[in-house]
């Protein structure tokens, strides 16, 4: 049986990407902040409740998990929120605050896994990016910032841990309709085609899980067939 830790496991994508792996009998290893909107009444998840913007805590996090979890030859790097705005309008707490959950958290956490699946001869790093770390739009500073970081993290991460056995995917998905949007002042517009749905990032990254361990798909990058905002109406 594999066996996959899931970063941001509870919901979005996260959440999608842990019951598919689930319904085809992957073990998962959840991490979140709060596993109260997902706790599936199955024997093979582990829900393991973590504040990953608390950045130096989760060396030790990493070695419990891993300790507790010798088998995992998985790891989908997920958790991360949006902020968008002017860039003079965050003040420097939040850009670090941001920064060490959008970016820094993926980091050591890979760190970690990487390591292990590099003893193991194996195993598959999934990092969820954006199209805001491809192309730079305004009010996404912080969070073009953190993907184009990540985007480039991922790239060289492919080549140091390819030749060991280990496969590095970024996923760069544009809007998906999820609850990232629950907290923003617009999503995505109802039509269908207006949005990427979680099942298809999930479907992408298990048939990846699929294909021959001596082919490595570096990048994908999906949008939707259309791209209409709808702005909330907001109080005053």
């Amino acid at each position: 049986m594999k066996a996959a830790l899931i970063s941001g496991s509870s919901s979005g994508i996260g959440k999608a990407i842990a019951e598919k792996f689930l319904g085809n009998g992957i073990k998962v290893v959840g991490l979140a902040r709060d596993h109260s909107k997902f706790m599936p009444n199955e024997k093979h998840y582990i829900p393991i409740e973590a504040d990953l913007s608390k950045v130096k805590k989760l060396p030790e996090l990493m070695k419990s998990i891993l300790k507790e979890n010798p088998d995992i030859d998985v790891f989908v790097s997920g958790a991360g929120f949006g902020e968008f705005k002017s860039l003079e309008n965050f003040s420097s707490l939040q850009i670090e605050n941001f920064i060490d959950l959008n970016l820094v958290s993926h980091i050591i956490l890979c760190r970690a896994i990487v390591a292990h699946m590099k003893s193991q001869g194996n195993g598959d790093i999934f990092i969820l990016g954006s199209e805001a770390g491809v192309i730079g739009k305004k009010k996404a500073t912080l969070y073009s910032a953190a993907k184009f970081g990540l985007r480039g993290f991922a790239q060289a991460l492919r080549n140091e841990a390819g030749p060991a056995g280990v496969r590095v995917c970024l996923i760069n998905p544009g809007m998906v309709r999820s609850p990232f949007f629950d907290t923003l002042e617009f999503e995505p517009d109802a039509l269908e085609t207006n949005a990427i749905e979680t099942e298809d990032i999930a479907k992408i990254v298990f048939d990846f899980l699929g294909t021959r361990q001596g082919t490595i798909i570096d990048e994908i990058n999906l949008s939707p067939a259309s791209k209409s905002l709808r702005f909330k109406k907001t109080s005053k």
